[in-house]
């Protein structure tokens, strides 16, 4: 019998979720900053710095100069308040600095209304297509004992969700016109970290310890997918031979899901990794084949992998689907950890990282070239989105946000 998440109590439209005994898997605002560019220098009158005894300058030759001086003054360059990097434009935020941004998604109907995430409480939204950004206020998120970490958002038609740490529910029908809480479970096992709208009224909500649940009644109730969580699956099958697995009591340090449903996560420790595919009762363990402790994970537009490494590495599967096989993609990324790769078409790729780094490839990642024109940015790019091919972003901690300008 499938699990549910059964809804026990619904007066004065709060709804209020209670796990069953068999609901619960087993084991269980800075402004708007500016480029201030370096302003001409003024240089005095040539005759001004003479001695005393040659300055004899007459009115009309001082005025004549003067005048100069003003008119280059004027035909000096505003300072600009954007950065353009090559094919990325760095977009200013009106946010705390040590904001971490998370997740950023776009109303399908309306691509110019968008979200962004972010640690401490942070909901930003765009009527301008990510031109420019504001705070969003939602009250029903706005809890004195809490400073939510809104972790993902996912749209389709005019209904969306976010979900967030502490355990938090944000559901919209009217492309987040307005926002109402859906209460989860202080049980379930794990925090809610990734969450993709699949159909009307309809969801898939994921956890750090490898719970998945699905609704199709706007949240009221929610089936699990899974029988177990990740822990007790590596934990009952002792003799797996995964390295690292046994007694495995540890968190995903992310998870990425297919367009076609297929899931792959990485363990904290980052010594082994896990695919899910839908129908399968438990979650597949991997051994790593590569020496350095794997770092993230995801989907390429073919339908292979890519892994990163920490200390820089990337790797691509060979062919598609889930498999153990990988090869090394020679890449320039000075030592620094490349943390996540979106992909814009099958062909061209964009890879980010540590220090600002950002790389692309042009043939499916076969190779990769460095653009040098972001060296200068001051943080760590976590997170590479593309909504189509003419709109992508990739997002970073100290509320860094670029976007792609094509």
């Amino acid at each position: 019998m499938a699990s549910l998440l059964q809804l026990s109590e619904y007066t004065h439209s709060v709804i209020v979720l209670k796990p069953s005994l068999t609901s619960l898997l087993p084991g269980s605002s800075r402004p708007r900053q500016q480029d201030y560019r370096t302003q001409p220098r003024i240089s005095p009158p040539k005759a001004c710095l003479q001695q005393s005894s040659s300055s004899s300058l007459s009115r009309r030759e001082f005025a004549s100069q003067t005048a100069a001086i003003s008119v280059s003054l004027l035909a000096a360059p505003p300072a600009r308040s954007e950065d353009v990097l090559s094919e990325w434009e760095r977009v200013y935020l009106p946010i705390d600095p040590g904001v971490v941004l998370l997740d950023i998604a776009f109303v399908p109907e309306d691509l110019n209304h968008g979200f962004l995430l972010g640690t401490r409480q942070t909901i930003m939204e765009t009527k301008d297509g990510g031109n420019t950004w504001a705070p969003r206020s939602i009250p029903s998120a706005e809890d004195e004992d809490f400073n939510y970490r809104f972790n993902s958002i996912s749209f389709r038609g005019k209904e969306g969700w976010i979900v967030g740490k502490p355990a938090i529910l944000l559901y919209t029908s009217d492309a987040g016109e307005s926002w109402d809480r859906i209460p989860l479970s202080s049980q379930l096992p794990g925090d809610v970290v990734y969450i993709k709208a699949t159909g009307e009224k309809s969801a898939e909500m994921v956890t750090d310890e490898g719970a998945i649940y699905v609704t199709s009644n706007r949240g009221y109730n929610w089936r699990a997918a899974v029988q177990e969580t990740v822990s007790a699956t590596l934990n009952r099958t002792v003799s797996s031979g995964i390295s690292g697995a046994s007694y495995y009591t540890g968190t995903f340090n992310n998870v990425n899901r297919s367009p076609d449903g297929r899931y792959v996560a990485v363990s904290s420790r980052g010594n082994f990794y896990l695919t899910w595919e839908p129908g399968q009762p438990f979650w597949q363990p991997h051994n790593r084949t590569i020496a350095r402790r794997i770092q993230n994970m995801g989907w390429r537009a073919d339908g292979g992998l890519w892994l990163l490494v920490r200390g820089g590495g990337l790797y691509l599967s060979k062919g598609t689907g889930i498999t153990e096989e990988f090869e090394e993609v020679q890449v320039q990324s000075r030592g620094f950890g490349i943390l996540d790769v979106g992909y814009r078409s099958e062909e061209e790729a964009w890879a980010a990282g540590g220090s600002g780094i950002l790389l692309r490839t042009t043939n499916g990642g076969k190779t990769w070239t460095r653009d040098k024109a972001a060296d200068n940015i001051a943080a760590n790019l976590y997170s590479v989105k593309f909504i189509n091919d003419n709109k992508g972003f990739v997002l970073g901690n100290d509320g860094v946000l670029l976007r792609y300008l094509g």
